[in-house]
């Protein structure tokens, strides 16, 4: 038999598919945090690629994610948090222009997701932090990674799900299996969404309220 749709039906197909795709399992949910309170690495879709992620305070899980990357601990990695109203306990002093970001981010919905560089990092991992005592932070709001960041209640660290100098995957098929052999739990939500995500804009601002761009 054949079956018409309309263009209304259409769009409730396409809508019902992309919230099947932002539904997670509680007990996926709930095993990476038991991974990330017992200081392993995980692999998770974030709000942009792919990640690999630890407590952002433990620094033995984050020399391991530097280990795994076989990066440099000099290269600093950015962290994720659930809400701006937790940056202050992680960064001394946050410029207005910060908050000025924050806000035109928020208002805007079709925005890529924005990582700021802050000053004056602090209750971090010290081997996260840059040598100029700066951090990267990212407010997600991606269900997700937004339940880890506030069941955790701590930072989650969040590095492209890489080898250091290869591309970053913007979709799960496209992680090395390095990656997947050398971390401890790999999450089962979105390995099937084959949406291409891109990495975020990343502004670094200064003391003074000045910033800079260091990609758009």
């Amino acid at each position: 038999m054949l079956v018409l749709f309309g263009k209304f039906d259409i769009l409730l197909y396409l809508c019902s598919r992309i919230m099947d795709n932002m539904r997670f399992e509680k007990e996926d949910l709930q095993q990476a945090l038991r991974v990330l309170r017992e200081g392993g690495v995980i692999v998770y879709p974030t709000d942009t690629v792919w990640g690999i992620g630890c407590d952002a305070t433990n620094a033995e899980a984050v020399a391991k994610i530097f280990t795994i990357k076989q990066r440099q601990d000099s290269k600093s990695m950015l962290v994720l948090l659930d809400s701006p109203a937790k940056l202050q306990y992680y960064v001394s002093d946050i410029p207005d222009a910060a908050w000025q970001l924050l806000e035109a981010t928020d208002e805007n919905e079709d925005s890529k997701p924005l990582t700021i560089i802050y000053p004056g990092a602090r209750n971090l991992a010290p081997n996260l932090i840059a040598e100029d005592g700066s951090i990267g932070i990212r407010i997600t709001n991606e269900p997700f990674t937004k339940a880890l960041c506030a069941q955790l209640r701590h930072p989650i660290v969040s590095t492209s799900a890489n080898i250091s100098g290869e591309p970053a995957p913007s979709v799960f098929r496209e992680i090395n299996e390095v990656i997947l052999d050398n971390t401890d739990y790999c999450c089962l939500f979105r390995r099937d969404d084959e949406t291409p995500h891109e990495p975020s804009s990343i502004i670094k601002v200064n003391s003074d309220g000045s910033f800079k761009i260091i990609r758009a």
